[in-house]
């Protein structure tokens, strides 16, 4: 990793291009998030609610329902490996194209679902494309930019990305209603304009070689492989708290705190300026202590505040919320960085795309430990922790780890 290529034409400024890619990567975070924003009211919809007090009664339907539908969304995201892989054979805007475009049209027909399980299949169909949109948004940024100023761009694309995330929970919050959520899913054609526009502008940073026999999709060198092993693990811890902790936020809320969804949209807004803050004590921290510290504060950060968001009360969901997400902007630019800058670039794309893998089963395992356990104990208390603690111990693998801050990509 020493001299880095691109194809991007000089008459185009990085500025703009990270912008670009901010924007880009909004549009997948809203794509994504609509279906955690609302998924209290889907709950409600296709639920049934009563005045009892376990936790199926409260929210609409059970915890271990509601687990098996985010895990489904979760394992769909697994397809985002061959996909993402694809962008290291035929380069990464086309295939950020295609996997913008047909995520956000599927998001966007899961308006029409006529019940849960119908609306778990469609945004199951949407999550590889998304997901792996996101990925290669990453992976350009990363492409394009110097060592000195790779993790603010990197910081940038990921407030894009909860920017996109805030406004679906927002739209939620604001258009109320029994077909609310219908409503919120179907605005997802707003974004999709954006991916139309602007990834055709985008310059392609791979310069693709056509090969009589071209590399296995996914395929990583054997002398890397690890060191993937131990990003893959880590991400895994991560997913494992990500997963129930956002997958639950908004039913927890709603439906079993009683907070009224106008008041939750307040606290999604509050919380931009918590994850800026975030952000950009993230990216000095990645840039200053290196980016395998950056990304163990931000995890054991996340940890920490989701067990208090679960631990039992409205004021301890706002709060742990609201430095939840300060500690997600915390956690972003340094993972960001680590990830894109551990491997060369003509397997970057299929390396994220196995770490977009290990997050998504550390997130199905998460799910599932939650959800059982707050069916058999009625506590999301003793659910969190069941489910968030046991990967932690993985994040000492880090150290074994070369340190990548100050690495020009190739």
């Amino acid at each position: 990793m020493h001299e880095p290529t691109t194809t991007v034409s000089t008459t185009v400024s990085v500025r703009t291009v990270v912008v670009t890619l901010g924007l880009v990567a909004l549009a997948a975070g809203y794509g994504q998030f609509g279906a955690t924003s609302a998924l209290g009211d889907v709950a409600h919809a296709f639920g049934t609610v009563t005045n009892q007090s376990s936790f199926s009664a409260r929210a609409g339907l059970s915890g271990s329902t509601l687990s098996i539908g985010l895990a489904i969304l979760r394992a769909a995201s697994l397809a985002a490996l061959p996909i993402a892989s694809f962008a290291d054979r035929v380069g990464r805007r086309r295939v950020l194209y295609v996997c913008g475009v047909l995520g956000l049209c599927i998001t966007a027909s899961a308006s029409l679902s006529p019940g849960f399980w119908w609306f778990v299949a469609l945004f199951a169909l949407a999550r590889p494309a998304l997901s792996a949109a996101s990925a290669l948004a990453t992976v350009v940024t990363a492409e394009l930019t110097t060592a000195r100023t790779r993790v603010t761009a990197l910081t940038i694309v990921g407030a894009g990305a909860g920017v996109g995330a805030g406004m679906s929970a927002i739209v939620h919050g604001i258009v109320r209603g029994p077909h609310g959520f219908r409503v919120l899913f179907a605005t997802a054609i707003i974004p999709l304009a954006l991916v139309v526009v602007l990834v055709p502008r985008l310059k392609e940073t791979l310069a693709v070689q056509h090969t009589a026999h071209p590399p296995r999709l996914g395929a990583i060198p054997r002398e890397i492989r690890g060191r993937l092993a131990v990003v893959m693990g880590a991400s895994a811890a991560i997913g494992a708290i990500s997963g129930p902790a956002n997958g639950f936020a908004f039913v927890y809320a709603e439906n079993f705190l009683k907070i009224s969804p106008a008041f939750v949209s307040l606290v999604v807004a509050c919380s931009a300026l918590t994850g800026l803050a975030g952000l950009l004590i993230g990216r000095r921290l990645a840039d200053r202590q290196g980016r395998r510290v950056a990304y163990a504060i931000g995890a054991l950060a996340s940890a920490a505040t989701s067990l208090v968001a679960y631990s039992g009360g409205r004021p301890e969901f706002v709060v742990g919320y609201m430095v939840g997400v300060f500690a997600g902007g915390l956690f972003a630019p340094g993972a960001a960085a680590l990830v894109t800058e551990s491997f060369p670039k003509a397997v970057r794309a299929s390396a994220s795309g196995w770490v977009i893998v290990a997050s998504v089963l550390g997130a199905i395992a998460g799910l599932f430990v939650f959800g059982a356990v707050a069916d058999a104990t009625g506590s999301t208390a003793w659910a969190s922790v069941a489910a968030f603690l046991p990967g932690l111990p993985v994040l000492w693998l880090l150290r074994s780890l070369p340190e990548t801050m100050g690495v020009t990509l190739t």
